[in-house]
């Protein structure tokens, strides 16, 4: 019988913990954008959230030579949204540290905090949501990072998850 008890209670911890994973890891974690790192204030967006911000076009080109318009919130909204200064406040430590986009892939790219504010540079970063008009596909989204001042899109980065501020100067 104690034997019997061990076998269900491990089954149970294992139901247990795979329906905790699901709830991280399932359809709604993929719906979702996290802003987390040296921030005053975390944020988990929805599409719905962002939805309601401030919102661009930016286009980018296609190796046909075609370009295909994106819709999205101006990255720096987010920022500023979080609690990071920009501005007049982008200067000696703020400049120390930078932005780590992460893919649900586990594609990985990494923008300094500077080259974000358009009051230092002419680099354009939304975080789309629409393609041409309509939702983005699950190859693509919900949502993803457009980089349009890039030569390549290789910073566009499709699926993202997470946005991670590291300052490396406090």
């Amino acid at each position: 019988m104690k034997h019997e008890l061990r076998s269900w209670s491990g089954l149970f911890g294992t139901v247990l913990c795979c329906a905790v994973l699901a709830a991280q890891t399932g359809p709604d974690a993929a719906q979702r954008l996290i802003l987390d790192g040296d921030i005053a204030a975390p944020l988990t967006l929805t599409v719905a959230d962002l939805a309601k911000m401030p919102r661009e076009t930016a286009s980018l080109a296609e190796p046909d030579g075609s370009t295909i318009a994106y819709e999205g919130v101006p990255i720096i909204e987010i920022l500023k949204k979080a609690g990071l200064p920009f501005g007049k406040e982008m200067r000696g430590k703020a400049l120390a540290g930078y932005l780590l986009a992460e893919a649900r892939d586990g594609y990985q790219v990494v923008f300094s905090l500077g080259e974000l504010d358009p009051e230092l540079t002419a680099s354009r970063v939304i975080v789309g949501d629409r393609r041409d008009g309509k939702p983005l596909s699950a190859q693509q989204g919900p949502v993803r990072l457009v980089v349009a001042s890039d030569k390549r899109p290789a910073r566009s980065v499709r699926t993202v998850e997470r946005l991670h501020v590291v300052r490396l100067r406090k």
